[in-house]
């Protein structure tokens, strides 16, 4: 029997062409790219590695919150586009902290033109990081305080319509995915803490 016959009754076996099915090649790719953003570098502690990836869980409740007013039909095309933009600019902001324990945080990714594989200088991550963290902590702390005392950041009094002047449910699930922003300052900054202190080692 040659290579080629087949034993009478039996299907013929196709040659298995990778890609054909769309799904492992697809997947394949989505793992290998979420582990080279994720994957830290040597050096990293458990702590700020844990640090890093928990900032953009708790910027997340608070993204999906306001999408449903997205289907409001109170508002306008431009109010949509900018809540949808709004939540998808905060989780990305949010997860430039992953960077800071990751390998693209050292050195550019090979898609930047002109600064592909080079390494990125200490200062250039430290100092936006540091800011980012003082406002966040700042803003959000204050955001926090004045709500807590019944007016807003402008000193005005806390309009009706505002979730938390409804009681209930209403103001719980507003709490529950608004207080994570206060952690994101402080988690921010002891990533970059860590990451100063690798770097400069």
């Amino acid at each position: 029997m040659t290579r080629t016959d087949h034993p009478r009754g039996a299907a013929p076996s196709l040659p298995v062409i990778a890609g054909t099915a769309g799904s492992p090649v697809t997947s394949g790719r989505l793992r290998t790219v979420w582990r080279a953003a994720h994957a830290p570098v040597a050096g990293v502690p458990r702590w700020a590695r844990l640090a890093a990836y928990t900032v953009p869980f708790t910027v997340l409740p608070s993204s999906l919150w306001r999408l449903p007013a997205v289907f409001d039909e109170g508002i306008g095309l431009g109010e949509r586009a900018y809540i949808v933009f709004l939540s998808i600019l905060s989780e990305l902001v949010a997860f430039t902290a992953v960077g800071l324990v990751a390998a693209w945080g050292e050195r550019f990714p090979r898609w930047i033109p002109g600064l592909r594989g080079r390494r990125v200088p200490t200062p250039a991550a430290v100092i936006p990081a540091t800011l980012g963290a003082v406002i966040l902590t700042v803003l959000w702390t204050a955001a926090f305080v004045t709500e807590f005392a019944g007016v807003t950041l402008r000193g005005e009094p806390t309009p009706a319509d505002f979730p938390t002047q409804a009681g209930g449910w209403e103001a719980a699930i507003f709490y529950i995915c608004y207080l994570p922003l206060l952690l994101w300052g402080p988690l921010l900054a002891a990533v970059t803490y860590a990451y100063h202190r690798r770097r400069t080692q």
